[in-house]
């Protein structure tokens, strides 16, 4: 019994840090803007403990943007690519990192975030 409640604990713990990295970081905000200004509310979010999927689209215009929260850091997945050559973000090929130093810089992570809207991840249609 106590186990499972550590383990609620610590869940809840990651989700609350992950809300409060997404309200700090303005990412949270630039997201509900994206929303309502471009694509007139037709976004939808799916929330997880440390996670946000924000997707809009049908059947084969289905796109996303996915976001990871670990500890202080944001982590854009992206489509499978090669690692970049710029410094900022912390790319690996996989993901795109921004620690707090870079996130707090509000422009950066607003251009970013441009930038993956305009060329989003494309999903397999479930057709």
């Amino acid at each position: 019994m106590l186990a499972v409640q550590a383990q609620e604990a610590h869940r809840l713990a990651l989700r609350e840090n992950a809300k409060r990295v997404l309200r700090d970081s303005g990412l949270a905000e630039i997201f509900q803007a994206i929303n309502k200004n471009l694509l007139k509310g037709r976004g939808r979010f799916e929330e997880y403990d440390t996670m946000v999927l924000f997707k809009w689209g049908r059947g084969y215009t289905m796109r996303h943007i996915w976001v990871e929260v670990e500890g202080n850091v944001l982590r854009f997945r992206l489509a499978p690519h090669r690692k970049c050559a710029h410094t900022a973000p912390i790319c690996d090929g996989e993901y795109h990192t921004f620690t707090s130093a870079m996130w707090s810089d509000h422009q950066l992570l607003q251009s970013e975030v441009k930038r993956y809207y305009d060329r989003p991840v494309a999903e397999t249609s479930s057709d």
